[in-house]
């Protein structure tokens, strides 16, 4: 029921009374009722289950959720509901694998490490050389590592294949299937609707707007798709096949024959991944489950053998860091954007400010800016790479460590280091900038909309959406994308040492891996973080042992406390409450890939900050 109140010559559609007093009755219900689940779930994590006491012969299971990030996305109330509400894909740090495993290393009573990968989403080559790099130090303690799955992906294959032992599931697959992708192509289809794209850009190679005025990809991209994945390839056969002692280019071998050779086991894919020694035993859960006993101890009560779980071990570490003198790290990963940013993408100015934070803080002997990132705004990363040159001028050492992408605005922000270390198969380089200035004139005519009106000057009406874009501004933004494309250049070439000519021949947009940077001098050496924490204390002239910090932004007291409380926690505080109260968001969807496309072009114009027309955009639409 709706009243209708009339106020002078304005009209406002008000709830009535009634329906105002029950949904004021519901907001509080809800209220209190996350009050009280919060309570409970605080109860639960001070007074229930404590982390699993570890006894000898333990071993510990390496069940990560999700993909392997550099920095939980959001913050801990986000992940909080999305938990509750059924939709926590989850994600693990990579700083907290490598702190498990190295503490496992040294631990006597873990006797081994399973690798349970089925719920793991995988990671790029460079994370994941992270990982397998702490596996191998687990290994030369001298003891075991074994994986088992129902089936494994791709990237789920590439950490498993270096465990000692791997086991699949007698109905499961290895499915191995190479590197690279098809994209859509919208400029048919943006015709018929009547949008043009508008995408000004410098550098042949810079083809992140190349889908939405080309029916296919450019010769340019084709050659650098190809140069690129090829290398990545071959990194991913090369290791797997030395960590599974397979002769030099079966993998390649297996997937051309792989019609021939599955018919050869009539279409049962895991006696097809036996033969081919991509594992070693094909097992049911169950049977992986005795055999686990028969090696280590049984746990009696929960009738498996002896474990302790990531997430169980990850609680018993101690956290704790005591001030004195350390390295401080700061996580780029993300996005780069304007303004402030949560974790998970890069504010220019709020990551910036981390920067000045570890730069002032007088414990803080160096900083290590780890970047994951394919880029955005070509200002924030500006903003953030300033910082970084004002921290080497303060005479803190500064290193730049590259994750699975530091490439565009990723790059960018690591021209002002004392050195550059990528992992041979971080995604890199694309030095270019571009714009899109989608308008819709032609869409506007079918629908029979006439757009008109008046402005002082002509920049009032040089881009607006609804009309065609004026020449005269096309020719402003591309002299100033021209512009920044050379500041690009000329930071590069200062911070390589080297000419502006030789930068641009390496330019243009194009993409490397770390391998192909550093023979084109865009990094200084190949290497992981553990490489480049050595190098900053090394250049801090620290000792050896300086413990590390991350320089995060400061969690409420409320963040804190569910930042430790346990998933299982909190569905079991759920369940001793009724949730049905309490207004739920509806589970994230998965887009297709038309709909995010057409939606980012769609956006594009809103990328500006403030009033400004258009921002110019250095980011390389590049993954693994």
């Amino acid at each position: 029921m709706t009243t209708v109140v009339e106020t002078g010559s304005k009209v406002k559609a008000q709830p009535s009374t009634g329906i105002k007093f029950w949904l004021k009755l519901l907001m509080y219900v809800a209220l209190a009722g996350l009050v009280l689940m919060l309570a409970i779930a605080a109860l639960g994590f001070f007074f229930g289950e404590k982390p699993e006491k570890v006894l000898d012969k333990t071993a510990l299971v390496l069940n990560w959720k999700g993909p392997i990030v550099e920095q939980h996305s959001g913050n801990a109330r986000a992940r909080l509901i999305a938990q509750l509400s059924g939709d926590d894909s989850g994600d693990t740090q990579l700083r907290d694998v490598i702190a498990v495993l190295d503490a496992a290393t040294k631990d006597s009573k873990i006797s081994s490490v399973v690798l349970a990968l089925e719920d793991f989403a995988g990671a790029g080559l460079a994370t994941s050389h992270e990982i397998n790099a702490a596996l191998a130090r687990f290994k030369a303690s001298g003891k075991k590592v074994v994986a088992f799955s129902s089936n494994y992906t791709q990237r789920q294959y590439y950490v498993a294949s270096q465990a000692d032992e791997v086991y699949l599931h007698p109905m499961g697959m290895v499915y191995i299937e190479g590197y690279g992708r098809l994209r859509n192509y919208y400029k048919n289809a943006l015709d018929r609707l009547g949008v043009q794209a508008n995408v000004i850009r410098v550098g042949k190679f810079k083809n992140f707007g190349e889908p939405y005025f080309a029916t296919g990809p450019s010769e340019a991209t084709n050659q650098s798709d190809a140069f690129l994945y090829d290398e990545i390839w071959k990194t991913y056969t090369s290791t797997v096949e030395k960590a599974r002692k397979l002769p030099e280019g079966s993998i390649v071998a297996g997937i051309e024959a792989l019609p021939e050779r599955l018919a050869a086991t009539n279409g049962n894919a895991a006696k097809m991944a036996l033969a081919a020694k991509l594992v070693d035993g094909l097992k049911t859960r169950d049977e992986f489950r005795e055999m686990l006993i028969a090696r280590g101890a049984k746990d009696t009560e929960k009738g498996t053998f002896r474990q302790v779980s990531f997430n169980s071990y990850l609680r018993t570490l101690d956290k704790k860091t005591g001030r004195g003198d350390s390295v401080g790290i700061v996580v780029a990963e993300g996005d780069i954007v304007d303004g402030e940013a949560p974790q998970g993408s890069v504010g220019g100015r709020s990551t910036s400010d981390l920067i000045a934070k570890a730069r002032e803080d007088k414990d803080i002997k160096a900083i290590v800016l780890r970047v994951n990132s394919p880029g955005g705004s070509a200002f924030a990363s500006e903003l953030i790479r300033r910082e970084l040159e004002l921290t080497q001028k303060a005479g803190k050492p500064v290193v730049i460590s590259m994750g699975d992408v530091a490439a565009s605005g990723g790059y960018w922000v690591a021209m002002s280091a004392d050195e550059i270390i990528a992992d041979a198969s971080t995604i890199t380089g694309s030095i270019g900038v571009f714009g899109i200035l989608p308008t819709g004139e032609k869409a506007m005519e079918k629908l029979s909309v006439a757009t008109a009106g008046y402005t002082t000057t002509w920049l009032g009406k040089a881009y607006d959406p609804r009309i065609g874009l004026d020449p005269r501004f096309a020719t402003v933004v591309q002299a100033s994308v021209g512009n920044i494309y050379s500041e690009f250049m000329e930071r590069a070439a200062k911070a390589r040492k080297t000419t502006i000519e030789k930068i641009d021949d390496v330019a243009q947009g194009r993409v490397w891996t770390g391998a192909q940077a550093k023979e084109r001098n865009l990094i200084d050496r190949t290497g992981g973080l553990q490489d480049a924490i050595k190098s900053a204390t090394t250049k801090a002239k620290l000792a050896e042992d300086t413990p590390i910090t991350y320089i995060e932004k400061p969690q409420s007291s409320l963040e804190k406390l569910l930042a430790q409380l346990g998933g299982a926690q909190l569905q079991q505080a759920a369940l001793k409450f009724q949730l049905s109260l309490l207004p739920t968001p509806l589970p994230m969807q998965t887009k297709l890939e038309v709909q995010q496309d057409l939606q980012f072009l769609a956006n594009f114009a809103d990328r500006a900050p403030g009033d400004l027309p258009f921002v110019a955009m250095a980011h390389c639409l590049c993954a693994k």
